[in-house]
Parts: C-alpha cells; structure tokens; sequence
C-alpha cells in the first residue's frame, strides 16, 4: 500500500509529532511529504517543498543521491551515520540517516534523519573541558616543582652576591637572579589569573568595544574591523576586566594573522569581524543554559594548520615563532572560570574563534 500521510491524519499525527526528521520521496525523488522537524532541518516549508526535487533542498549530495537510488534500484534499506550534508544556505549539517522504500507500484522512499551536530559539539566539549582540567592539574603540579627550587636558586644566588666585592663577579649573581624571577614570571603566568574574579553585571558589547578601540590604536588603521552584534543580548554576571584580557588576547593573535595572509582575492584589506548571538537552550559542556551569548571573533589570515588546531589552547603552543603559546590558554581559563568555553573553526582565509558564555546568573 502506498503511503499517503496527506489522507491518513492518524498518521500524519503520529509523524508530525516526531523529533525525528521524516520526508517521503516519490520514484522520481521529488518530495511528497515532511514531517515538521525535516522542515525546521531543511529551513524549508512543506507547501514550499512539495513536489520539488529532494536535491532543490540538500546541495553537495551525491552520496546522499547514489543512496536513494540503490535503495529504488535494489529495494533495500540503507542505514549511512555520520553523513554531510549541505543545505541551499550552506550551513552543514552531520546526520545519521535511514532510506526505506515503503510500496512497490509505484516505489517510494521513506527517509528518517536523525541530527548528529548537537551530539557530536557536546562531545567534543566535554573532551576539551577534560583536556583543560588536565592541563590546569598538569600545570599546577610542574609549578610547584618548578617555583620550589627557583627560589632556592635565587635565595643562594643573592647570599653569594653579598659575599663577593668583584663587580665583575656579581655581575654574573645578578644573571642568576633575574633569570630566576623570569622563569617565576613565566610559571605564573602559565597558571593564568591568580586572584578571585570580581563578577558584575556586564554588557558583552561593551567589551567588544573596548578590544576593537585598542586593537584600531595598535594597528594604526590597517585593519578594517567589522561588527555585527546582536542588540537584544541582556547583561551577563562577569569579570570586566578579565573578559576584556580574554577577548583582546583573541583578538590580537587574529590581527596578528590577518597581517600574514597575502593575496587576498580583490585586494580585500586584513579585516576582523566581531558578531555576537544569543542562543536559547544551549548546551555549553555537560550543563544545558536556558540563555547563552556566541561570540565570534573572526579573522581573513591564512588559518591554522590542521596539525596545530586541535592543541591550540595548550600552554606553550603557538604557531608563531615570537609567540609565547601562553595568550590562548589564558584566555580559556578565563572563559571557563565564567562557565564558558573557547573553541575554533579554521581554514585558510578564515578563523573563526567561537566563545560561548551562560547569560544566567554566575554562581
């Protein structure tokens, strides 16, 4: 029996109800039917889609295509996880899917889409927060091991520079001293802020501001630098000051990039975009937020390399031979002691750093 969901409202109820997405392709693969969540998937409407080709909504879908004709060809089910696709917006999208022909004469082709994006992002968040409480663990424990002997290596360096009367031999005292007190300021500032964030109420584009008039100052002109905010965003309970170090440490290292990229198509000048978004029912690591603010720091440079993109946030790593690979891993111990999280998209012409902040009250 052919499925007709149109006159058969107890279904059409049931698959209506569905959070999975449902889509009925005729022979032809032109679309019959979705359900409400492939509508809200594919950005489309059923009045909209009805009757038009399955490849009017879905871009880039030759797999997806080869699928669903094996499945009309052969009369089999396939199951494919994982799958890209690409919708006439472009946004991406990961999904699993499940293609079943459902009558014979003629065929049709149930389609069950199951979104894998939300999962995966959550995933891979709650690996980087572990990561980072590692990392933080690892630090704190080489800290103290480090800090302890420095200062017995400084206190016995400052006894002996008491003791001698050659100038040309304290000269080498002070050597030892002041490289001690550099490699304590290192050490320091690879544990990142030290003293009790002072949360307040505080307007996320007044940071943004902040960053963008000193970067402007910094960069002399030679930046062109974009916003695009979202102006219902409400106050969130924060650390001013320590929001504008995070931000601006971002924000540096993209101009920085946007000054390496060379050839750029039209002789676009090296420009970095501010834009913030509010998202409802957000899930930031294990704790979902009824309210959460995106930021994205975007820059056009050439990207990060691949093999660096996923230890960017480690301390001591940087992709600059002047860097000191400490800005980054600041940064997101300062988000994520504001219940945030870092993480960034790259390819080249490019970054994209991505801050996801809670706008409910901070504990």
């Amino acid at each position: 029996m052919a499925f007709a969901p149109a006159s058969n409202d107890g279904y059409k109820s049931i698959l209506d109800s569905l959070t999975t997405a449902v889509l009925v392709l005729e022979e032809n693969l032109r679309i019959r039917y979705l359900n409400p969540s492939a509508e809200s998937l594919f950005e489309t409407s059923m009045t909209r889609s009805q009757g038009q080709p399955f490849q009017d909504i879905l871009l880039a879908s030759e797999d997806a295509l080869k699928t669903l004709y094996a499945a009309l060809n052969n009369g089999q089910p396939y199951t494919r996880r994982e799958a890209q696709f690409v919708l006439t917006s472009g946004n991406r999208l990961t999904v699993d899917y499940s293609v079943s022909p459902i009558s014979l004469e003629p065929t049709e082709l149930l389609l069950e889409i199951q979104p894998r994006d939300r999962l995966l992002r959550i995933t891979r968040e709650e690996d980087l927060i572990s990561q980072q409480e590692t990392t933080r663990i690892l630090v704190r424990g080489m800290a103290h091991e480090i800090k302890n002997p420095l200062g017995g290596i400084r206190g016995a360096a400052q006894l002996l520079d008491r003791e001698l009367s050659d100038e040309s031999q304290r000269e080498y005292t002070q050597v030892i001293i002041d490289e001690a007190d550099r490699l304590r300021s290192l050490v320091d500032r690879m544990l990142g802020p030290n003293k009790a964030l002072q949360f307040a109420p505080t307007n996320i584009h007044e940071i943004l501001e902040r960053v963008r008039t000193l970067l402007e100052a910094e960069s002399k002109g030679r930046v062109l630098f974009l916003r695009d905010y979202d102006p219902s965003l409400p106050e969130l309970r924060a650390d001013k000051e320590q929001l504008i170090q995070a931000f601006l440490n971002i924000a540096r290292n993209a101009m920085e990039a946007a000054f390496e990229q060379e050839n750029r198509p039209g002789d676009e000048p090296p420009t970095i975009t501010f834009r913030t978004r509010a998202l409802r029912q957000f899930t930031i690591g294990h704790k979902r937020h009824r309210l959460a603010c995106r930021v994205d720091i975007i820059d056009n440079g050439p990207g990060i390399p691949p093999d660096l993109l996923q230890n960017i946030f480690y301390p001591m790593i940087s992709g600059r031979a002047t860097g000191t690979g400490l800005g980054l891993s600041i940064t997101q111990s300062i988000i994520g002691q504001h219940h945030g999280l870092v993480e960034c998209e790259s390819k080249p012409g490019r970054t994209d750093f991505i801050i996801f902040l809670p706008l409910e009250e901070t504990p």
